[in-house]
C-alpha cells in the first residue's frame, strides 16, 4: 500500500513539474505584449468565428427563392415595324413601302398582382406591339406605361384574368458585396432560366453617372429586364447591361437596383413622368488630367468643385473644397454612391449631408430641388430657369440664361443671355427650351432670339 502511495505521489510530482516546463518553456501566449517604446505588437492568430452558414456553397439554399421568383418573371417581345423601299427611286426619295415587322425579345418582372410589370427601357423601346408571356405559357398584349432612359427603367401592364404572381420590391441598399444572388430570365429566348453568383460591387458608375450594382451571376442578351434576387427571394435589383467585346457574358453583369427601380415606378404611376431631385454640385471625373494633378483621385469621398446657383446645395451653403464623406446613413467613396442615392429621392425630400470642412466634420441638412439646368437637344446649349436675381438683372419675366455653350457657337457671343424664343415661339423655362429645340431640323433654319443684360434685343439665324 505504501508502494502504490509512493509511485502516485511521484507521478504527480513529474506531472506538475512537466507541465510548469512547458506553460514556461514551449507554449506560446496568445496575447498581444505592449512594449513602453510606442511601437505596436500584432499577434497573427485570428479568433473571428465562421458564418453560422458554413463557408461552402452547399451550406446556401437557392432553390425557395428561385421557385418563387421564375413565376414572376415574364418574357417580353417587342415588335417594331420598319418601311422598306421596293425600288432605287423609293429608296431615294422614300414612299410608302412594303412594312417589315422586327421583333426584339427581353425579360421583365411583375410587381403586382394586377398585371404592372416593370423592365428596361431599351427592351421595349420603339415598340409598335408588346407582348408578354408568363411562366404558364401564357400570353397577353401588354400597353406602355412610362419610362425612363435616364435609368433604363420602363413599366409596363397587361390585363389578366387571374391575379397574377408577383415580386415585392426589395432594400438594395442593405446588399453586401459577397452576398449570395440569382439572376432570373429568359436569354437566347430560353425561358425561366436562373443563374447564381454574388453581389461583386455597388454603385459602380459605367460613365453616364448611374449607379448598377455589379454580379458575376451570368446574364446574356434577353436577360434584360429581368430579376436580380438575394436568398430570400427580394427584389434588389432589374438586370440591365453586360460589358463585353462579343455581347454575351463573360464574367459580370449590372442590374439598376431595386431602390432606383421602385422610385421610377412609383414616380410614373403617381405623376406621369420621373421626378427628379438634384442636390446641385459639381465633381471632377476621377480620371481627367485636371482630377490627378490636383489629387482629387485620391480622395476618400466626393471632392465639391463647384456649387450650382439655386440649388439645395447653395441654400445649403456647401462650399467648393467640401468633401462629401455620407449622406443619410450611406457611407459616400465616389460619385456614384452619391447619384445612387440621390436618384432614390424626389425634389422636396431633405437629406443629411456629412461634410469635411477643413479638418472638421460637419453636418449640413439639404433640401433637394428640381433640376434647374438643362442641354437643349441639336444645338447642345445649357440653359437655366430664371432666378429672381436674374429677372431683375435682365428686367425680363420669360426666358431661360445660357450658362454653357458648345465650341462651335463660341463665336456668336451667346453665353450669360437670356434665350427668349426659338423661331419666334416663346420660351419660360427649361423644359419648353429643351420641346422647342427638339423640334427643330439639324439641316433647316432656326431663327433664336436673345437679350442682354442692358436690354437690347438680338436675333440669331442658324444654317
Amino acid at each position: 500500500m505504501k508502494k502504490i502511495g509512493s509511485l502516485l505521489l511521484v507521478a504527480v510530482f513529474a506531472g506538475s513539474i512537466t507541465l510548469g516546463a512547458y506553460k514556461l518553456f514551449l507554449e506560446k501566449p496568445d496575447y498581444a505584449i505592449v512594449s513602453d517604446d510606442g511601437k505596436t505588437s500584432f499577434t497573427t492568430t485570428s479568433y473571428t468565428p465562421t458564418s453560422a452558414k458554413g463557408s461552402g456553397i452547399n451550406e446556401v439554399d437557392f432553390t425557395i427563392a428561385a421557385e418563387n421568383t421564375v413565376n414572376a418573371v415574364v418574357h417580353v417581345k417587342n415588335v417594331t415595324v420598319s418601311k422598306a423601299p421596293t425600288n432605287i427611286m423609293e429608296f431615294f426619295y422614300g414612299s410608302n413601302g412594303r412594312e417589315i415587322p422586327q421583333v426584339g425579345t427581353g425579360s421583365g418582372v411583375i410587381i403586382s398582382p394586377d398585371g404592372y410589370i416593370v423592365t428596361n427601357n431599351h427592351v421595349i423601346v420603339n415598340a409598335n406591339q408588346l407582348q408578354v408571356t408568363l411562366n404558364n405559357n401564357k400570353t397577353y398584349d401588354a400597353e406602355l406605361i412610362g419610362t425612363d432612359p435616364n435609368s433604363d427603367i420602363a413599366l409596363i401592364k397587361v390585363e389578366a384574368e387571374d391575379r397574377l404572381p408577383y415580386l415585392a420590391f426589395g432594400d438594395s441598399d442593405n446588399a453586401k458585396i459577397g452576398e449570395w444572388v440569382l439572376a432570373v430570365g429568359n436569354p437566347f429566348n430560353l425561358t425561366s432560366t436562373v443563374t447564381a453568383g454574388i453581389v461583386s460591387a455597388k454603385a459602380r458608375d459605367l460613365g453616364k453617372n448611374q449607379s448598377f450594382i455589379q454580379t458575376d451571376a451570368a446574364v446574356n442578351p434577353g436577360n434584360s429586364g429581368g430579376a436580380l434576387v438575394n436568398t430570400n427571394g427580394d427584389l434588389i435589383g432589374i438586370n440591365t447591361a453586360i460589358t463585353s467585346q462579343t455581347g454575351s457574358y463573360v464574367g459580370y453583369s449590372f442590374a439598376v437596383p431595386s431602390n432606383i427601380a421602385k422610385k421610377v415606378v412609383d414616380d410614373i404611376m403617381e405623376y406621369g413622368n420621373v421626378q427628379k431631385g438634384i442636390l446641385g454640385i459639381e465633381s471632377p471625373r476621377l480620371n481627367t488630367k485636371y482630377a490627378i494633378e490636383n489629387g482629387y483621385n485620391e480622395i476618400d469621398g466626393v471632392y465639391v468643385d463647384g456649387v450650382n446657383e439655386d440649388s439645395g446645395a447653395y441654400d445649403a451653403k456647401i462650399q467648393r473644397g467640401d468633401i462629401i464623406k455620407q449622406i443619410d446613413d450611406q457611407k459616400v467613396r465616389k460619385f456614384a454612391d452619391l447619384t445612387g442615392y440621390i436618384s432614390t429621392k424626389r425634389p422636396g425630400d431633405e437629406v443629411l449631408l456629412t461634410l469635411k470642412r477643413d479638418s472638421d466634420l460637419i453636418e449640413v441638412p439639404v433640401t433637394l430641388k428640381k433640376r434647374q439646368t438643362i442641354v437643349v437637344p441639336v444645338m447642345g446649349l445649357e440653359v437655366k430657369n430664371l432666378s429672381e436675381k436674374d429677372k431683375k438683372r435682365f428686367k425680363v419675366d420669360k426666358g431661360v440664361k445660357i450658362i454653357g455653350v458648345p465650341e462651335r457657337y463660341r463665336g456668336y457671343g451667346l453665353k450669360d443671355k437670356i434665350l427668349i424664343a426659338v423661331d419666334d415661339e416663346e420660351i419660360n423655362d427649361i423644359q419648353e427650351a429643351r420641346t422647342l429645340f427638339g423640334g427643330i431640323s439639324k439641316y433647316g433654319r432656326t431663327i433664336i432670339s436673345l437679350q442682354n443684360e442692358k436690354g437690347e434685343k438680338e436675333r440669331l439665324i442658324f444654317q
